[in-house]
């Protein structure tokens, strides 16, 4: 890419310019597309995850929204950098929750809550870029969904947990590998590898390639910036130096604990033969230093 066509990377961006009420339009994209539906930012919400400093633990901007029906949501996006992944997100939702409702509400009050899981780094076993939950409740026996009778408004309507319960996405960043045709398409590539198209139509996008360029931002901003690439390169290499040094102690187990197994058939092998051959048990355990009660099972 071109120094003058370069963008922000998304995880910088989202902390510190994206809570500008003027560029709340790049996020809106993101969570349009996700959601599938137009959703219109009302404020950046304060959190334990809207911090600033480099030695920021928290990766969590919370966003409090509305749908095109009018409902009031919390989207939660989390640039997750945690080992315990899946309970740090439902830490996340369950802080998202309870800190944006006051003490003595009705639990009406109680918004959904999105979830969007950015990950940058190796996540488990799967195949697919992008991951899709949702609560729902099945009868056992009858197989039957749950539907709940809620009042709103003076009409009695029905109600599907996942109407209620939070709702989960998680954007396996590195696992992306096509070629943008879709919107949805176009923000992963725009996530992993900072492309936007010059003619792209997709919601945020467009808005980001006038609000995102790197070289818009102030000198002291490009530095602090280049800090926090170099930081996340250091700390992509520690990570997989450790893995790789990891995987190697591992496959040394493996080959020392396959050495001591094959040992350990060996000997059993001999001592089968020695107590066929009449040899007393107490010596077969001295020579092979296996217990007298593995030799009287052989």
């Amino acid at each position: 890419m071109e120094i003058d066509n370069r963008y922000i990377r998304f995880d910088w961006a989202v902390k510190r310019l994206l809570r500008d009420k003027a560029n709340f339009s790049v996020l809106e994209g993101l969570v349009t597309v996700l959601l599938n539906e137009p959703v219109k930012i009302i404020e950046i919400l304060e959190s334990e995850g809207n911090q600033e400093s480099e030695e920021d633990k928290f990766n969590r901007v919370d966003i409090k929204a509305k749908n095109q029906r009018g409902e009031i949501i919390i989207v939660e996006v989390q640039l997750t950098r945690e080992l315990h992944y899946l309970e740090r997100i439902l830490y996340g939702v369950s802080k998202a929750i309870n800190e944006h409702i006051q003490l003595g509400n009705k639990y009406d009050q109680v918004k959904k809550v999105y979830s969007i899981s950015i990950v940058y780094f190796d996540l488990g076993k799967g195949s697919d870029y992008l991951y899709h939950g949702t609560t729902q409740f099945f009868g056992v026996h009858s197989k039957d969904q749950l539907k709940m009778t809620n009042r709103e408004s003076g009409v009695i309507r029905m109600k599907t947990p996942d109407e209620i319960f939070p709702e989960y996405f998680i954007i396996r960043v590195n696992e992306f590998n096509n070629v943008a045709k879709t919107p949805l398409e176009e923000w992963i590539d725009y996530l992993k590898n900072g492309h936007i198209k010059d003619d792209t139509t997709t919601p945020g996008l467009s808005e980001a390639r006038q609000k995102l360029l790197y070289l818009s931002m102030s000198k002291e901003e490009r530095i602090a910036y280049d800090r926090h690439i170099s930081a996340v390169m250091v700390q992509n290499d520690v990570l997989s130096t450790a893995k790789l040094e990891g995987l190697e102690e591992g496959r040394a187990q493996g080959r020392e604990e396959g050495r001591k197994e094959g040992e350990a058939e060996t000997a059993k092998s001999i001592a089968k033969e020695m107590k066929s051959g009449g040899l007393e048990i107490e010596q077969i355990a001295k020579f092979t230093g296996l217990s007298l009660d593995i030799i009287e099972t052989l």
